[in-house]
């Protein structure tokens, strides 16, 4: 218990046999169950869980029958959680990247009825351009852009980071079946959050790296599949918040700003064919071309500014 409310914590794992032990030994007392969910792992993983359970009356084990990917191996965590009652269940990886001395920070906005999920942000932590791998923390800073104009969650970034709090009331009220099962899990769940209305804080953390864990993210399969994730979300989180709950001008602003965006395409393609085949520039097409982009970039950021103040009280 901590602040009189009762705590689980989910540890997703898949062939942390190095790992799985560090991290459930050196939990917080204060932590009433850790569930840790097997992905199906070929290694050991399953059979150290298993003896840890031995000497420990709050440790759970899942095991997945096949590898559905680690949102999945939250979402089973999360589901025993709800189904359990727990008042707030947090998210630690099994490969022991997520300090637990961070734990109470992450926790305490949802203990205290601040938030309804907290997450930790890795990228404002003192030196962490040189703690994170450069090509990770690039890859982290260009989804955190996509993922708050996707999830309205202007307030907060480093969207990857699976160190996270949710309240019961949150995950009752989330279909947690429509969830994406694999690595692009937080940017989903937060827009499903933010369809929903609820509120959501950042919390600092630190980087841990270099530990002996063995990361599955491939950014060149990731990145791509994220981003498609991101593009339908953010249209379905528009089309729900902003026309079936609430309906809001800032819709007439996207669709402006979309519209004037595929304006220039055909456009641009004009200008360039007539500038190479007849090596001039014609004035009007560039004009034209010229009004729709900026056009469209102007509507597109009222837009957006239009998400960020009605979603501003979110945190």
């Amino acid at each position: 218990m901590y602040k009189n409310k009762s705590i689980c914590v989910v540890v997703p794992a898949y062939h942390e046999e190095t790992q799985i032990s560090d991290v459930i030994e050196t939990m917080p007392e204060y932590v009433d169950k850790i569930v840790v969910v097997d992905d199906a792992s070929k290694d050991k993983t399953a059979k150290i869980v298993k003896q840890l359970q031995q000497n420990s009356n709050r440790l759970i084990l899942i095991e997945h029958n096949v590898n559905q990917g680690v949102g999945a191996a939250i979402i089973s965590g999360y589901k025993w959680a709800r189904d359990n009652q727990y008042d707030v269940t947090a998210v630690m990886a099994g490969d022991g990247q997520m300090d637990p001395e961070d734990l109470v920070s992450i926790i305490t906005p949802v203990v205290e009825g601040q938030v309804d999920y907290s997450k930790g942000n890795r990228l404002f932590y003192g030196d962490a351009w040189n703690m994170i791998p450069h090509y990770r923390y690039l890859g982290n800073s260009s989804l955190s852009l996509l993922t708050k104009i996707a999830s309205g969650y202007w307030h907060v970034t480093d969207f990857q980071s699976g160190y996270t709090a949710i309240s019961l009331i949150a995950l009752q009220r989330l279909d947690l079946d429509s969830i994406y099962k694999d690595y692009g899990m937080p940017n989903d769940i937060l827009i499903k959050l933010n369809m929903l209305h609820f509120r959501v804080r950042d919390v600092n953390i630190k980087p841990v790296y270099n530990i002996g864990e063995k990361s599955g993210i491939k950014l060149l399969k990731v990145i791509p599949r994220i981003s498609w994730l991101l593009i339908k979300g953010f249209f379905k989180r528009l089309f729900f918040k902003y026309v079936i709950k609430d309906f809001h001008p800032l819709v007439f602003f996207y669709m402006l700003s979309f519209f004037l965006f595929l304006s220039s395409i055909p456009l641009f393609i004009r200008l360039v064919y007539i500038t190479v085949i007849r090596a001039d520039i014609p004035d009007i097409n560039a004009l034209a071309f010229a009004f729709t982009i900026i056009s469209g970039l102007q509507t597109m950021f009222f837009g957006m500014w239009f998400d960020m103040e009605y979603n501003k009280n979110l945190k």
